[in-house]
């Protein structure tokens, strides 16, 4: 019987809703900053962040997600993301960061979308943890891409 991998996530909440990010992306947590809008870009790009003299780019996970504006609360994050080891980090906010969580394979459900669904790739299922249903985000499809 092959063996199930069992993975760490922090649960964060955009409205009502939980989703999850892989520990293993997570380089920081920080409490909501000023932050410096940059002329012309992305709708879902905020502006940059300095953190302890590092210049790090800040997403609206909201934004990017499709989903509504953000109202920032002291509960509001950003969370410093880092897809792979030689990426640079960026910057998402969320509403709340709740706990970190172990979810296996088994936890997750695959969820299958027409292939022309661009932000479908931002999901890589959904976790069932305890009596709740968890979005699993996709860290490099999410910010990696750009539109």
């Amino acid at each position: 019987m092959a063996e199930l991998s069992t993975k760490q996530y922090i649960s964060i909440r955009l409205g009502n809703d939980l989703y999850a990010i892989e520990i293993k992306y997570i380089e920081n947590i920080i409490v909501m900053q000023n932050i410096t809008r940059v002329p012309k870009a992305q709708s879902y790009f905020l502006g940059v962040i300095n953190l302890r003299g590092e210049i790090i780019p800040v997403m609206s996970l909201k934004a990017r997600l499709g989903l509504e504006k953000d109202v920032f609360t002291p509960t509001s994050r950003i969370i410093i993301l880092k897809p792979e080891r030689t990426a640079a980090p960026v910057g998402i906010t969320v509403d709340e960061v709740n706990e970190v969580i172990d979810l296996s394979d088994e936890d997750i459900e695959t969820l299958t979308y027409d292939d022309k669904e661009v932000k479908a790739a931002y999901s890589l299922g959904i976790g069932k943890y305890g009596s709740d249903l968890i979005n699993i985000l996709n860290v490099p499809e999410l910010i990696g891409k750009d539109e």
